[in-house]
């Protein structure tokens, strides 16, 4: 297993989770590859199934992943001019491997649902 310590900024930029988990990782990055699983969508269709995701947070989302290699952006001249995101190879790999984490998710969720409200209970003053 690699090492979870970082002490100094080489270690901190070769860490596979700080360098590469941490920025796909996020709730709304997560989300967003979840719904261009199904294909090509346009920003304001992302921005839809997305739901409460401002526009500000979608547009740094979506140039990140595209930074790291997991979206494409192909613009088709209009008028009026669509702008569609895709997943890359790498973007399809992760979903791939992601979605069972999501399906435990689904699956667990009342159980940690309940350990939640146990928590409050007990820490409750």
């Amino acid at each position: 297993m690699n090492p979870l310590t970082a002490k100094t900024d080489e270690a901190k930029a070769t860490c596979p989770i700080r360098s590469v988990l941490a920025n796909v990782m996020g709730k709304w990055s997560s989300l967003i590859l979840l719904v261009l699983e199904h294909g090509p969508q346009r920003f304001s269709a992302i921005k839809r199934i997305v739901g409460d995701i401002t526009q500000r947070v979608l547009t740094e989302n979506l140039r990140s992943l595209e930074a790291d290699g997991y979206i494409t952006r192909r613009v088709e001249p209009g008028p009026p001019i669509e702008v569609h995101y895709e997943l890359t190879d790498i973007g399809r790999e992760f979903v791939a491997n992601y979605k069972p984490l999501v399906n435990w998710a689904l699956t667990r969720r009342e159980d940690v649902y309940t350990a939640r409200a146990d928590y409050a209970a007990r820490t409750a003053k």
